[in-house]
């Protein structure tokens, strides 16, 4: 046996004997929704205790308050079965561990970018050398002078032709006050020669203008050119040779199948709406296990994620949590990679069976309905059955959107519906200017200490991971919620939420970040733990009627 096999063969870490343990699941887990099979939970638990006795020098910053460069990490187990009928696991981390691809016990990435005699290395060494130079060159002295003066010129030149823009206005007003003293004094004819003169002047000054502003423009040009020239042609030398780069790397990164069928990553996401790869596809753990798993002729057997250290600043992610592969980058590779193997439903193509809706409050105008819980408001790509649609079959007279609101499928409680299109719109417009107040009840997997208070996180989409959202102060939207604590009994809160605005999973996000209330609704399968279902439920809203301009206050007591 060579050494780099005895090196790979490493990898596969032997479960120990118990066959109440070893029973094997039919199919394998549908990767972005499971429950951790047993014997996934018990390859974690051995890999965590490696975790926690070896140091991979990253800061994963467990145990401690101050954030300061620590963050945790994403790692993964895939159980699997070898060619001796051997049950074992196989154990990877997304992107680096401690700035290193390599470390014992965990399978290899699927393409080594740090390779040292790698052309990866050799394309870094130019651009960090375009770096250097392009840095050197911004901090000079001289290139710092060039843009003062250049700023300065910038600045005369205006103010030149703001005074010819003057200077043509006053003489328009006076060849306008020739025209009208001398409107009746001259005959048409001399007038009509004085008209032409006047005419002359003023193209002759229009002309002297766009000279002006040519060469003004021209002079910017060659002193623009000057101050940045060689600024631009390094910095679009960099963006090619790092483009390039970024091809080859994407070209680099091959996936197998079971059926030994090889995939470049511009393959697998040329067939996706994006198109092009994003940056860190094929280094998250789950592609990695299963490179390994194929190339090495292991069958997958069952696989968990788990988060482990500190959660970043911007994500909801909680130590020793158990998560399932993210979409924007692992889908389409996975979707690759799994091809050919018996995998469990897709558990988000189901949701609760309904037989009637509750009405909770109705007149001729509009309707409230208590929406279930894992019950869709609008129809879906896969599921069509939802509120919108028991609507339009319940009443076929109806007009308008019908639905002046929604709630994710997870939440149930109240939804505002309209029965024609000008008592919608009315509704929408009291919505929109945020006239409308709704009171949700939700059940917390944690104590909050603060009686009330509100929560200010501004938030936008996971565009790796929809439809999960994340705090972003740079492009988020603006997100703010009220809240007020009712109770507190076996280690859980139940609380009122009074959302200001209605983003998408504000509540669940605001409850489970850490800059939040650091305590997931319970059953948030997104950012908590799952359970029985969502505990968010809403509540109560109140509203202006749309015909009686009455104040409305409905009520719907949640079921938990």
């Amino acid at each position: 046996m060579s050494s780099e096999n005895h090196k790979s063969l490493s990898c596969f870490i032997p479960l120990k004997d118990n066959s109440s343990e070893l029973i094997l699941p039919e199919k394998l887990d549908y990767p972005f929704y499971y429950d951790p099979h047993p014997l996934a939970i018990k390859a974690v638990k051995d890999l965590q205790q490696k975790l926690e006795n070896f140091n991979y020098n990253h800061n994963f910053g467990i145990g401690k308050t101050d954030r300061g460069n620590a963050i945790g990490k994403m790692f993964g187990v895939l159980v699997v079965e070898n060619d001796s009928g051997e049950i074992g696991y196989l154990a990877a981390f997304s992107g680096k561990l401690g700035d290193q691809n390599h470390h014992e016990g965990f399978v290899p990435p699927v393409f080594d970018i740090l390779q040292e005699d790698g052309f990866f290395k050799k394309g870094e060494i130019e651009l960090n050398e375009l770096n250097r130079k392009i840095e050197f060159i911004e901090n000079s002295k001289e290139y710092c002078y060039a843009i003062q003066f250049l700023d300065k010129r910038k600045t005369e030149n205006e103010e030149k032709i703001n005074q010819f823009k003057s200077f043509l206005k006053s003489e328009k007003q006076k060849r306008d006050q020739i025209r009208q003293e001398n409107i009746n004094n001259l005959s048409q004819v001399e007038f009509e020669k004085l008209n032409e003169l006047l005419k002359t002047e003023s193209i002759s000054q229009q002309l002297e203008f766009k000279r002006l502003k040519k060469s003004l423009a021209h002079e910017i040009s060659e002193l623009e050119q000057n101050t940045y020239g060689e600024l631009r042609e390094l910095k679009e030398l960099r963006a090619t040779k790092s483009a390039v780069l970024q091809q080859a790397i994407f070209r680099e990164y091959k996936f197998l199948n079971s059926k030994k069928q090889n995939q470049s990553l511009l393959e697998i996401f040329s067939k996706t709406v994006f198109k092009v790869p994003p940056a860190g596809a094929g280094e998250c753990a789950a592609p990695k296990l299963f490179q390994y798993a194929f190339l090495h002729d292991f069958k997958p057997i069952c696989m968990a994620e788990f988060w482990w250290g500190m959660s970043p600043d911007s994500e909801v992610r909680v130590h020793k949590q158990f998560y399932p592969a993210c979409r924007g980058k692992c889908e389409p590779i996975l979707e690759h990679m799994l091809e050919g193997l018996e995998i469990e439903k897709n558990p988000m193509l189901s949701q609760a069976e309904v037989k009637d809706l509750e009405i909770v409050f109705e007149d001729e105008w509009l309707l409230l309905v208590n929406k279930p819980a894992d019950f869709l408001s609008v129809p879906g790509k896969e599921l069509k059955d939802s509120v919108l649609e028991r609507i339009k079959i319940d009443y076929p007279l109806a007009t308008g959107p019908l639905l002046v609101h929604r709630l994710d499928m997870s939440t149930s409680g109240l939804l505002l519906v309209a029965k024609t299109e000008s008592v919608y719109k009315h509704l929408q417009n009291q919505f929109i200017q945020r006239k409308v107040r709704k009171t949700y009840m939700a059940l917390l997997d944690g104590i909050v200490n603060e009686k009330e208070g509100n929560i200010d996180l501004p938030l936008r989409v996971d565009l790796e991971d929809r439809p999960k959202q994340m705090v972003c102060y740079e492009h988020g939207k603006n997100a703010l919620t009220e809240f007020k604590v009712l109770e507190i009994k076996d280690n859980k809160t139940r609380i009122k939420f009074y959302p200001i605005t209605g983003r998408t999973h504000q509540l669940r996000v605001h409850a489970a970040h850490h800059l939040g209330l650091n305590c997931p609704i319970v059953g948030d399968d997104l950012y908590g733990t799952k359970a029985n279902r969502l505990h968010l439920h809403a509540a109560e809203i109140e509203f202006t009627h749309p015909i009686s301009r009455e104040k409305m206050l409905v009520d719907c007591k949640a079921d938990f």
